[in-house]
């Protein structure tokens, strides 16, 4: 090693204990190493003190004296009860002597017992700045039962404690092989809904697939976004992953609505009901309009619930006592709406977390507490309903948060505000995506002993009867951009996955929801094999998997699976057929003229070979230029498969071609927003849809009878 390489190599080294990856294999197969920059960006991100390469020394020196000073980690992982034991990393004159261990379990129950740690086996033997450390390892109980315990540790005089995670190895899952629909809800639109759809009209699209046989129903996430001066609908990046967004609120179904006066002449006003017709008449969800719409009734339900005093308003109290950070939301929404606003720019101390009653208007915090109140109850009926008729609701957890939402204002210790998600580059993305938001900080919410992640997944499950987890990758490692570098200069930063999967594997069982990964794009191969080990599903979605050869043009996929043609993210099916995504992406500038035709070439060849190994499976022939006979095709084809869940783009059945979102183009096309071609009480009626997805119920009921 030569004198010159000296300091990159320190710097390396502290990347490496910080968990940061020097180098990974990108998506055209090289290796693709981070620059000095990136990792002194990301290692400040993670807290580190290093503004140059001259820092590093001493970093290098306080982080290894800050994790051997650490004498337990803040969490530890128990699979099916049986402890890993537990590491102490202690000076080596204090490793003698007794010291007194405490297991405090979830139910209140406590184990204790005594310990001579000089007994113990040295593990390991360091020395930093003069003291000798040492590691030991400690055997624990075995046969605790699942839940949250806390372990501590008392010697010499020192207490210490850890989260002791005792979970399931492999998570919730029900045997039956079945079958649903998949459509946003601000995609669903009625002839009574007020432009986008609502929960009503998704309870309806619920209780029809119920109908023809299904037991699913998908959708994009449910959760609080901003809809005001600040606006992004993109339910990718919520406002928070606590709270509901009350956009999708169906005021008809509260009892104000029909009790209060004011409600009812706002609603028959001629201009209340000229501004619904023309909402119900754009191909686009307005969101501001609608919310504003909406928001005058919600308000003036809740200045009319208060002075009451009925039961409604004795329930509606108890809700917000019964939750208490229900109120700080609504406090820090009530705040962003008078200061129009984010919370970066707000004075001290609103922006550090401190809000009193004379910063924000009593009438907005109200609002927010009661239409919280009015989502919580209408999707604890929604998924009440569906679980009586059979059907589950599959919800969908998103991987980050707004930058500018509550969670980060709240909970602003566990994320790396100095950094932001994405993804690097790619063949459709040269130069990466920033996602921008915030990722969590990997020691950070592991101090926490992961409370924050705990309710959110909470906040889900409690309704859900199948959760997907988007982009699972992050369970692992999280692509991050350091502040002020461009998307292609991000790094790896690893995380604790084992923890986080026996956090899902622990409320699964508790709540009776099956989990599912978002495993799509450079996956590595450990994650697909950790998912596996811990009964995670995975997807398959089968855009991704059609090859130019006709005897495999469809890659066969296994049991643990969800399946499916396609996702939100992706071309709908007519539209891959065409090619429609391939002129998308010459439209925005990422494809030439020469990569163009190639792959149009390509795809010409998939749709071939597509319609000769369907024509094979089906031993009928199939032309590559009918698409409605290749969707039959393909869906039959899934029918037959071993997938646990079929899903089914609902837009698809009507060989829709317009998709509802175009990753990385947020200003370039109106992602989030087109409503379904047609309305709910026309595609429940049409012929072809109705048959398509009979058919389906049909062929899923013969596979698992055969498989019983």
């Amino acid at each position: 090693m030569s004198a010159g390489n000296v300091p990159l190599r320190r710097l390396q080294r502290l990347a490496r204990l910080y968990g940061i990856q020097l180098a990974y294999h990108d998506a055209f197969g090289q290796i693709r190493e981070a620059s000095p920059e990136s990792l002194l960006g990301a290692l400040r991100a993670l807290g580190a003190t290093v503004e140059s390469l001259d820092h590093v020394p001493d970093a290098l020196r306080e982080r290894r004296q800050q994790m051997w000073r650490r004498v337990l980690r803040p969490v530890m992982v128990a699979w099916d009860g049986v402890p890993p034991g537990a590491r102490l990393r202690l000076e080596a004159r204090r490793a003698v002597g007794q010291a007194s261990f405490r297991i405090r379990l979830e139910s209140g129950l406590e184990q204790r017992w005594a310990f001579d740690i000089s007994q113990a086996p040295v593990e390991r033997a360091v020395q930093l700045g003069g003291t000798n450390y040492v590691s030991k390892k400690i055997v624990l109980p075995v046969g605790l039962p699942a839940g949250y315990h806390q372990l501590q540790v008392e010697l010499a005089g020192e207490c210490v404690e850890s989260l002791l995670i005792v979970a399931p190895r492999r998570a919730y899952a029900e045997p039956p092989k079945t079958w649903g629909v998949f459509l946003p809800l601000y995609a669903l639109h009625s002839q009574r809904s007020w432009g986008g759809g609502d929960f009503s009209d998704f309870e309806e699209m619920a209780n029809w697939v119920a109908e023809l046989g299904g037991s699913v129903v998908s959708t994009l996430p449910f959760l609080a976004s901003y809809l005001g001066e600040l606006f992004d609908p993109s339910p990718y990046s919520p406002a928070s992953r606590l709270f509901w967004n009350e956009f999708f609120v169906d005021p008809r179904r509260v009892e104000e609505f029909a009790r209060c006066e004011a409600v009812r002449r706002l609603v028959e006003s001629s201009a209340f009901r000229q501004e619904v017709e023309a909402l119900r008449a754009t191909p686009m969800v307005d969101y501001r309009r609608q919310m504003a719409l909406k928001r005058q009734v919600l308000e003036e339900m809740a200045r009319w619930l208060v002075p009451e005093k009925s039961d409604r308003y004795a329930a509606f109290q108890r809700y917000v006592d019964l939750h208490p950070p229900v109120e700080d939301y609504a406090q820090f929404r009530a705040v962003v709406e008078r200061r129009q606003a984010p919370w970066t720019e707000w004075p001290e101390p609103l922006r550090s977390g401190v809000l009193r009653p004379g910063d924000y208007d009593e009438d907005a915090k109200r609002y927010h507490l009661y239409a919280q109140w009015l989502a919580e109850g209408q999707v604890s009926a929604l998924a009440a309903n569906m679980r009586s008729t059979g059907v589950k609701l599959y919800l969908d957890f998103p991987l980050g948060v707004h930058p500018q939402g509550y969670d980060v204002w709240r909970h602003r210790e566990v994320f790396a505000v100095k950094a932001s998600s994405g993804a690097p580059p790619d063949t459709v993305f040269t130069g990466g995506q920033n996602w921008g938001s915030p990722p969590l900080h990997p020691e950070k919410i592991c101090e926490q002993g992961y409370g924050y992640m705990i309710s959110c997944l909470r906040q889900q499950l409690a309704h859900a009867g199948m959760l997907r987890i988007d982009h699972v990758m992050g369970f692992h490692r999280l692509f991050w951009i350091p502040q002020g570098l461009e998307a292609r200069d991000g790094v790896y930063v690893s995380y604790r996955a084992e923890e986080f999967y026996a956090i899902l594997s622990l409320e699964s069982h508790r709540h009776k929801v099956l989990t599912v990964g978002e495993n799509l794009g450079t996956v590595p191969d450990s994650v697909n094999a950790t998912m596996s080990r811990h009964r995670v599903q995975k997807l398959y979605v089968a855009e991704y998997e059609i090859w130019p050869d006709p005897a495999l043009a469809l890659r066969p996929l296994r049991r643990n699976c969800v399946a499916s043609l396609n996702t939100h993210d992706m071309p709908t099916f007519a539209a891959f057929l065409k090619g429609q995504d391939i002129e998308d992406r010459v439209q925005l500038g990422l494809l030439k003229g020469e990569e163009a035709r190639r792959e149009h070439e390509e795809r010409r060849a998939v749709r071939a070979a597509l319609a000769t190994f369907l024509s094979e499976k089906g031993q009928s022939p199939i032309s590559w230029e009918e698409p409605e006979l290749l969707l039959r095709g393909c869906l039959e084809w899934l029918a037959a498969q071993p997938a646990r869940v079929v899903l089914v783009n609902l837009e698809d059945l009507w060989l829709e071609t317009e998709p509802q979102n175009v990753p990385g183009t947020s200003l370039e096309r109106p992602n989030w927003r087109r409503k379904a071609r047609y309305s709910w009480e026309d595609f429940r009626g049409m012929a072809p849809v109705v048959e398509l997805l009979r058919n389906l119920s049909d062929l899923r009921r013969q596979k698992e009878n055969a498989a019983s």
